[in-house]
């Protein structure tokens, strides 16, 4: 080989890499831009709920070995949502509002005074508007 056959392959080698490198610096840009407007949403959604709930809207019925609780409690927590919770194992009241929920599992969320198996902010959010424009429609 000559100095010129050298020199021409690793070029023709980065030229055949550049759509596979342009490709993933899409896919990589594409992932950033979703996950920033995944957190928008989070944030805005939080917000909105936060306005929306009044003490006593909210409760969190959860069990002790519950691995899941703490995820809700969490969020609603960092976004200021007002919210109670007991646990199903050492308060009767809680275990009875648990019972009458008729679900398996934990955590549930009572919102609006509707059981809701399982943790969803836009599902919560949901509950919460709908109680806002019950109080707003006369009759």
């Amino acid at each position: 080989m000559n100095r010129t056959e050298v020199a021409v392959q690793p070029a023709a080698t980065l030229d055949r890499r550049r759509p596979i490198v342009v490709l993933i610096a899409i896919v990589l840009g594409a992932g950033a831009v979703s996950q920033w407007w995944a957190g928008r949403h989070d944030e805005q959604l939080g917000h909105r709920m936060a306005m929306l709930a009044a003490p006593g809207d909210i409760r969190l019925l959860s069990s002790t070995t519950c691995a899941h609780c703490t995820a809700p409690r969490q969020w609603l927590q960092q976004h200021g949502v007002p919210f109670g919770q007991c646990f199903i194992e050492t308060d009767a009241e809680c275990a009875a509002q648990y019972k009458a929920a008729r679900v398996s599992g934990t955590p549930v969320l009572l919102v609006a005074g509707q059981a809701q198996l399982g943790f969803n902010a836009q599902r919560v959010h949901d509950a919460l508007s709908a109680k806002a424009a019950r109080k707003l429609t006369p009759g």
